[in-house]
């Protein structure tokens, strides 16, 4: 599976395409301009690199997402787990409930969660 990797001013400009898609690459340089203070070259050097990537295409100055937010937070998630816990999610879940108390609410949602798994399986 291939993991997406994006800096935190990439993940900035990627909200920003996201939230405007399909966005005309000059008003993108625009919104780039206002929101970052980026040059137009700033913007189209940041662009081509997610676009080779494969995170997003610019096909005739109109720039669209490949994956979108969604899967790119998925994909993040997933590598951050893989990297830190060996794939495994019990681990993640021990880890992270070791130092914090989870609500009841949060506890009947991963319940839920869990049932509903195993009704797909």
């Amino acid at each position: 599976m291939k993991h997406y990797i994006m800096t935190e001013a990439e993940i900035k400009f990627a909200e920003l395409i996201w939230d405007n898609e399909p966005i005309g690459s000059g008003e993108l340089v625009k919104l780039c301009g206002r929101k970052f203070n980026w040059k137009k070259s700033t913007t189209y050097t940041v662009l081509k690199k997610l676009c080779l990537q494969k995170i997003f295409k610019n096909e005739e100055s109109v720039i669209t997402s490949l994956i979108n937010r969604e899967e790119y937070y998925q994909h993040k998630s997933e590598k951050f787990i893989h990297d830190n816990y060996g794939d495994s999610l019990p681990e993640f879940l021990a880890a992270f409930m070791s130092k914090k108390r989870l609500s009841q609410k949060q506890v009947e949602e991963i319940k839920d969660m869990i049932d509903r798994y195993e009704e797909e399986m």
